[in-house]
């Protein structure tokens, strides 16, 4: 199958989920959340929802970028080292998710807390967390589904096979609900109560990460044996 890949498509595929996750991981910079409430209280401001697509984003470009370096190093290295970075990676990665996850449950038990403490703790929820720039995270979301467009449209271009692999198919799938959910919950309840859906989609992303950090984690354990043995 690699010697029939189209190589310069399967780079770009690579580049933009690369892009995508780069995006994600520093949209605190791209979308601005903060509120003079926030600064004034000294609080965290809200928006974990986009972040949260990098750890899920982040796995798939470290798949993809498995089957792109089996282009240039030989099976024989990359059979041997594939499953211990792999273990290594989805480790690492399932346990800083995990870490994330909790943060931003704690954050979401804070603010329904002051939400539904009238009258003060609802103002504070207000002033703190009250606002929050639907029309950046939007233009955010959309970006970074272009760029997941165009990989999943140049992946297919590099090899028609790739369709053929359902678990690349689904976790691909997977990216695209991340989106979607985030998407939807943003625009789903009023604008005051944003955030706690925002902090709602970012703890449903990351639940998908860490299963699909599991799922890849056991997938790699007969490798690691075999390179072991």
């Amino acid at each position: 199958m690699l010697d029939e890949l189209r190589k310069p498509f399967l780079i770009i595929a690579l580049v933009l989920i690369f892009l995508a996750v780069i995006v994600e991981a520093s949209s605190s910079l791209l979308v601005d959340m903060g509120t003079p409430g926030a600064a004034a209280l000294d609080a965290a401001t809200p928006g974990y929802g986009i972040t949260y697509l990098a750890f899920l984003d982040g796995l798939l470009f470290y798949v993809v970028l498995l089957i792109a370096l089996a282009i240039f190093i030989p099976e024989k290295i990359t059979g041997r080292l594939q499953g211990c970075a792999t273990i290594i990676v989805t480790f690492l990665g399932c346990l800083g998710t995990i870490v994330a996850i909790f943060t931003c449950l704690i954050v979401l038990i804070i603010m329904v807390t002051l939400l539904l403490a009238p009258i003060f703790g609802t103002i504070a929820y207000l002033a703190i967390y009250g606002h929050f720039e639907r029309s950046k995270a939007a233009a955010t979301l959309s970006l970074i589904m272009s760029l997941k467009i165009g990989f999943a449209v140049c992946l297919v271009l590099a090899h028609q096979n790739f369709i053929k692999d359902k678990a690349l198919v689904l976790f691909i799938l997977t990216s695209f609900l991340g989106n979607l959910i985030i998407g939807f919950l943003h625009n789903f309840v009023p604008g005051p109560i944003v955030s706690i859906a925002d902090a709602i989609a970012a703890i449903v992303v990351g639940i998908l990460a860490v299963i699909w950090a599991l799922i890849l984690f056991i997938k790699a354990i007969p490798s690691v044996i075999k390179a072991i043995h």
